[in-house]
């Protein structure tokens, strides 16, 4: 049987259907963007103090002293978590006693907001944490929060229909009711032939080929398969296959794990950089927006290495970059805060850049007969990626810089395994199992059967730049 990309080559490159095709996939994308970065806002924590009673009896002197001072970041800020105690205070009021003249407040009693907190509205008039005070002793539910968000727990707020004027709920509403629109574009993208073919499903294919070939204004040949194929095809048995697969042979179950551990960690380090925009010096709106901005160029980047490069070396290079421009943050001076946050936004880039050729380099590097499965496996590790970030960003709580210390190590780390996979540049999809490209430094078991695989010392073959639709 004649391979895929010779049977299509009279469609041509870049045609009217590729790029028709290319722009629905991508237009699908674009609710993921709002929602992904809309729980930076959905959870945002606003600067807050213990709530003291408009019933308490307090001179304007103790009101004002009422919440002990801590040190944050060189200066002296009011507690989060804790106030003096009321009783105590109410009591020195009464009697005519002045704080800090009369009273050492160093040595007055505290006790925990036990009516609640003042949350400053500067930047967010409310957010989930405000409506349920998930701070002090209950912060870590927000970083649950997030987690539940992006394990779509929250689809269920749409269904229970418990919609109200609160501002964070209209703001996931306006963000999350475009991608319904996305539904539509099931009648309009066709199945891949390549998919087609390998599940024996002939007929399908050519009508889709066809399809291609009339909207790129190409003649089509009037027999796509010849009838050889299709008998040689009909007298053999049609192989099912499963997600067990991607564990069969040891070559595809070490492509797996490695692809597993690559997304799981990209997934933490775009998440979580994504999320941290808040904790940067600076407004929070302008960080958020830069923080978008910068995935332009790395896109780009993204496209131009792999067309150009080596699907290794480039995306060791971008996740050695975004590493360790992060490990670099904690060696910058406080008064450099702008500094710090260039240094974010170049690691954000680098990470940004290695997660869009992810796609690409895994869908190379798996067989047709389980690339979506291969693929679809490697996302849902990204997506488990995902829903650990926000503890990441919580550690930050007790060190500032400890999250940039996790990411970028985890992301160095995970540079220098990019580099044991197989090189996936200028080489044939592979259609069967055994014709994968084989991980680097393991010793196999050489079979008759991989005939489109190179070895060592072989010179590379033509670069095919096939539609592979």
């Amino acid at each position: 049987m004649r391979d895929y990309d010779e049977v299509t080559a009279f469609l041509g490159e870049w045609g009217p259907f590729q790029c028709l095709i290319f722009f629905l996939l991508s237009a699908s994308i674009i609710p993921n963007g709002f929602n992904g970065m809309s729980v930076v806002f959905l959870v945002g924590t606003p600067e807050h103090r213990c709530r003291v009673p408009d019933t308490a009896n307090l001179s304007s002197a103790w009101r004002n002293h009422s919440v002990p001072l801590r040190m944050q970041d060189g200066r002296e800020v009011p507690h989060n978590c804790r106030r003096y105690r009321l009783a105590a205070i109410a009591n020195f009021s009464a009697l005519g006693l002045e704080p800090g003249r009369d009273v050492d407040l160093e040595q007055l009693e505290q006790e925990s907001c036990l009516d609640g907190w003042e949350f400053s509205q500067d930047i967010y008039l409310s957010t989930i944490v405000t409506e349920w005070n998930l701070v002090c002793e209950d912060d870590w539910k927000a970083p649950l929060t997030v987690s539940l968000f992006y394990m779509g727990v929250l689809v269920g707020s749409f269904i229970s229909g418990q919609l109200s004027d609160r501002d964070w709920r209209m703001l996931l509403l306006a963000l999350t009711l475009p991608g319904l629109l996305c539904a539509a574009l099931w009648w309009f993208i066709p199945e891949s032939p390549r998919w087609l073919i390998s599940q024996g499903r002939f007929k399908e294919a050519e009508v889709i080929i066809h399809r291609a070939a009339k909207i790129n204004g190409i003649v089509a040949p009037s027999t796509i398969f010849e009838p050889s194929e299709l008998q040689d095809l009909s007298s053999q048995e049609q192989q099912s296959h499963s997600i067990l697969d991607l564990l069969r042979t040891r070559n595809i179950r070490i492509v797996t794990i490695m692809s597993i551990i690559l997304w799981m960690t990209i997934a933490v380090g775009y998440s979580g950089l994504s999320l941290d925009t808040p904790n940067l010096h600076g407004d929070a709106y302008v960080n958020c927006f830069l923080s978008a901005v910068v995935e332009v160029p790395a896109y780009v980047l993204a496209w131009l290495l792999l067309q150009h490069l080596p699907r290794r070396y480039s995306m060791a290079t971008a996740l050695f970059l975004g590493g360790s421009v992060l490990l670099f943050v904690q060696l910058v001076p406080p008064d450099l805060f702008y500094l710090s946050t260039v240094l974010v936004m170049v690691g954000k880039f680098g990470v940004t850049a290695a997660f869009s050729m992810v796609y690409v380099y895994t869908a190379e590097l798996y067989p047709t007969v389980v690339r979506n499965m291969g693929v679809g496996v490697s996302s849902m590790a990204s997506r488990l990626g995902s829903i650990l970030s926000p503890y990441f960003i919580y550690l930050g709580a007790y060190d500032r810089f400890l999250p940039y210390i996790l990411m970028g190590s985890l992301t160095i780390l995970t540079a220098i395994l990019t580099l044991f996979l197989p090189e996936s540049f200028g080489i044939p999809l592979p259609d069967t199992i055994d014709q994968m490209l084989r991980v680097k430094g393991i010793k196999y078991r050489q079979t008759p059967s991989h005939t489109r695989m190179l070895k060592d010392g072989e010179e590379s073959p033509t670069v095919l730049k096939s539609t592979a639709f």
